[in-house]
């Protein structure tokens, strides 16, 4: 949502870069730092679908590695000790495998999200932790894009046979005694795993523009979080 004039005033005259001793972040306007979150965001975001949306790009990275979701974990478990490992391990390759599907086509409804956002604490997200900025675009986009993710995640599952997978293990669990109440749904589990590993990934990117904001190739990150330090 693009800040309308009205609302750059009111924030202007309630932060403390209208007072007295202002520091190098309060010399700049409301729309750099607006613009700057949003280029910072955005370059996270590309650079959590670079790492992601690739083979292997959760499946071998333990940050984001998808398991069994917790109704299951006992299952696999045992599955494990009886021999049954490869039933285990189908399944959680499977699950990542759709998750890297889904995160290589996330990078448009990402960039989305960014440019629509309202940045209502604009300076309170500059000066606040490394991830501050990832944070609050999850605080407020995760139901959105959540209802965006899943109908890409419903084709990947699928494309993967994982809905068949996760039912036939389900089963094997049911015969073994260790399931006994309705297990999570795999869509909305693995939708919301995949948004986890795309923002984990967003927050270490932020995190590398705070630490080292002059390394960056874009003028505006530069001033606004090497004003920061």
């Amino acid at each position: 949502m693009r800040i309308t004039t009205v609302f750059l005033v009111g924030l202007c005259i309630s932060i403390s870069a209208c007072a007295s001793g202002a520091t190098g972040a309060d010399s700049l306007s409301d729309e750099d730092i607006a613009n700057g979150l949003k280029q910072a965001l955005t370059q996270g975001a590309h650079a959590a679908v670079d790492k992601l949306g690739v083979m292997n790009g959760f499946l071998e990275n333990p940050k984001v590695k998808i398991q069994l979701p917790g109704s299951l974990q006992k299952v696999e478990g045992v599955m494990r000790t009886v021999g049954l490992s490869k039933h285990a391990d189908s399944l959680v390759t499977t699950m990542n495998r759709a998750a890297e599907t889904v995160a290589a086509e996330a990078k448009p409804l990402l960039v989305n999200a960014v440019q629509e956002m309202s940045v209502e604490d604009a300076r309170g997200i500059l000066a606040g932790g490394n991830d501050a900025a990832t944070q609050y675009f999850r605080n407020t986009t995760s139901d959105a894009l959540s209802q965006k993710f899943l109908p890409i995640v419903k084709n990947a599952t699928d494309q993967a046979g994982l809905l068949k997978k996760y039912n036939e293990f389900a089963r094997k669990g049911a015969k073994l005694g260790l399931v006994t109440e309705e297990n999570a749904n795999i869509e909305n589990y693995l939708t919301q795993k995949t948004l986890d590993g795309i923002f984990l990934m967003m927050a270490e990117e932020e995190r590398a523009i705070r630490d080292d904001p002059m390394g960056q190739g874009n003028k505006l990150l530069q001033r606004m979080f090497g004003s920061l330090k």
